[in-house]
């Protein structure tokens, strides 16, 4: 994100879709940038005309939003990254060969997961390296994806179809086990857009996956049908590591649940602007 918003030393205009929790990032900025078109404008429009497939889905792609510009805000197409790597590849210009290569890459990347799913998890393990990681944190994490990609197929199997309920199941597993909803426990951690378990200490990791590792017991043993009887499993795995966490801090007398976080210093100022807008809008 910090690349796309600050390309070659040019600043790209961008603004936070709380909704979403996305960042959207002003179309004509972008072209300006990749293309040194004197009217990007007009690049973006002849662009659209080449690019019938493109100009179908425009709509989807590039939603107006509003964006500080020194008149005042103005009405402005944005696109969200994923947007934005569609929109790039249809501009004919060397700057974008970076982009497209990359691209291309993440795909070849991707279907060689497909083929080796141990690839996938090497390559997590790599990322988690290049951020700073302890090594002892990243096996904890590795291991808390494998208990989460468990839970969810025994979820997927017991009738639980939509995204939406994967969510509310989450956070009834949280709630029990931390007494916060993941929305909750993100900002006691200072995040935004950031994955909560990639801030979590070692010990609130553990005690995610308890939570976790329990409710799959549960459903396994139990066999529950259909999102409502997946809810109360959910909480009865949650309750599991919920009680071990409050023996645990009664014997210590320090809470599991702490403000610490990975954030870097980049992290920190972007959300501190999310923060700000967000502080903007309400007080409009």
């Amino acid at each position: 994100m910090s690349s796309i918003k600050l390309f070659e030393s040019k600043q790209i205009r961008s603004v936070w879709n709380e909704e979403e929790q996305k960042w959207y990032f002003v179309v004509e900025d972008v072209v300006a940038v990749l293309t040194d078109s004197n009217d990007p404008k007009q690049y973006v429009k002849r662009m659209r005309q080449r690019d019938k497939t493109l100009a179908e889905g425009w709509v989807q792609i590039v939603p107006t939003l509003l964006i500080e510009t020194p008149g005042g805000k103005q009405k402005m197409g944005c696109a969200n990254a994923q947007g934005l790597l569609r929109i790039i590849q249809s501009v004919p210009s060397p700057k974008a060969e970076p982009f497209k290569l990359w691209l291309a890459q993440v795909g070849s990347d991707r279907l060689d997961e497909i083929e080796n799913p141990e690839l996938a998890a090497q390559r997590t393990r790599e990322l988690y390296k290049l951020k700073g990681y302890p090594e002892d944190w990243i096996e904890k994490r590795m291991r808390s994806i494998a208990i989460r990609e468990e839970l969810t197929e025994e979820w997927k199997n017991s009738g639980v179809k939509q995204q939406k309920e994967y969510t509310i199941l989450t956070a009834e597993i949280s709630k029990a086990t931390f007494g916060l909803a993941p929305a909750q426990y993100k900002k006691v951690k200072g995040l935004k857009n950031q994955n909560l378990r990639d801030h979590m200490t070692d010990l609130e990791l553990i005690f995610s996956m308890l939570g976790e590792a329990s409710t799959t017991a549960i459903v396994k043993t139990k066999k529950p049908k259909g999102f409502y009887e997946n809810k109360k499993a959910a909480k009865q795995g949650g309750d599991v590591a919920g009680n071990a966490r409050k023996e645990l801090e009664m014997k210590t007398g320090q809470k599991v649940v702490t403000s610490q976080n990975y954030l870097t210093e980049q992290e920190k100022k972007n959300n501190n602007r999310i923060t700000l807008q967000s502080g903007n809008k309400k007080n409009k």
